[in-house]
Formats: structure tokens, C-alpha cells, sequence
């Protein structure tokens, strides 16, 4: 599944860059993240979250490798994880630009793939409920850089 968004956040763009590449920033907006662990700084990490579709309850461990930044502009990463029966594979995206008034624009991608009992017993509720998430997810990102 592909998912898409863009966020305007009221910071300039380092500050915004610093946020996005902190695992341990990101790991307290991201809804049912339970634990991240750093593996190499910058390069990979290690987690576990857990994710709700509908009735459908599922926690998933996995590792997130950084495939590419280029600081402050754009970051490219891929996660692998599983749970039991399951398993979940994404490559996210995400682009910095300047915006008007000292503000910077977050354009960011998903491309989600998600095999296994939960995409059988749920698939028809994986978009919107994984485009709700994230979209609570850049809400707090948003909220917290905007307080500091």
C-alpha cells in the first residue's frame, strides 16, 4: 500500500532534520512504539510496536536500516518486522524543504507491504487506519518540534 503525506511544521529545517533523525524523538510520536534500540547510530535500529486494525491486535519486532541521508533534505529508510504469523515491510521517504516564514515543509512516502493473518483478517482496513496513524504521528512530531 502506498501512503503519502505532507506536513508544514513552524521551525526551520535543522531543527526539523535533528527531530526526524532522533529514534528516541520519533519513537515518543509514533502510536504503540514500545521500545527502540539503537544497533549503529545513524545507520540501524531496533524495535518493537504494536499496531491495532480494528479488533486485530498485532506487535511487531523488527529492525529499520537508514538507507540514505542527506542532511537536512531528505532521509530514506527500510523496516522489516514480524509478528507472529505476520510479517510487515516498508520504505518511507521523507523530504525537507524551506516554507514561508522561517517554516519547513515535510513531504513524506510510504510504500507498506504487510503479508500474513493480519493482512488476510484486516486488509480491507490497513489504508486508512496506517494513514491515521501517521497522520497522529506527524500531529505530535509537529506539536513538539513547534513547543521546543
Amino acid at each position: 500500500m502506498q501512503l503519502k503525506g505532507n506536513v508544514t511544521v513552524k521551525a526551520p529545517r535543522k531543527r526539523v532534520w535533528d527531530f526526524l533523525t532522533d529514534p528516541n524523538q520519533l519513537g515518543q510520536c509514533a502510536p504503540g512504539v514500545e521500545k527502540i534500540e539503537t544497533i549503529e547510530h545513524l545507520k540501524k535500529y531496533r524495535g518493537v510496536i504494536s499496531v491495532g486494525l480494528g479488533s486485530v491486535k498485532a506487535r511487531f519486532s523488527g529492525d529499520v536500516d537508514i538507507l540514505e541521508l542527506d542532511e537536512p533534505n531528505r532521509a530514506k529508510l527500510k523496516a522489516h518486522g514480524t509478528a507472529t504469523g505476520s510479517a510487515a515491510d516498508a520504505v518511507c521517504e521523507m523530504t525537507l524543504s524551506d516554507g514561508p516564514e522561517n517554516s519547513t515543509l515535510v513531504n513524506w512516502t510510504a510504500d507498506v507491504n504487510v503479508s500474513g493473518q493480519l493482512a488476510s483478517l484486516v486488509s480491507r482496513l490497513m489504508v486508512p487506519v496506517s494513514q491515521k496513524l501517521a497522520g497522529v504521528f506527524y500531529d505530535e512530531v509537529k506539536k513538539r518540534i513547534e513547543k521546543e
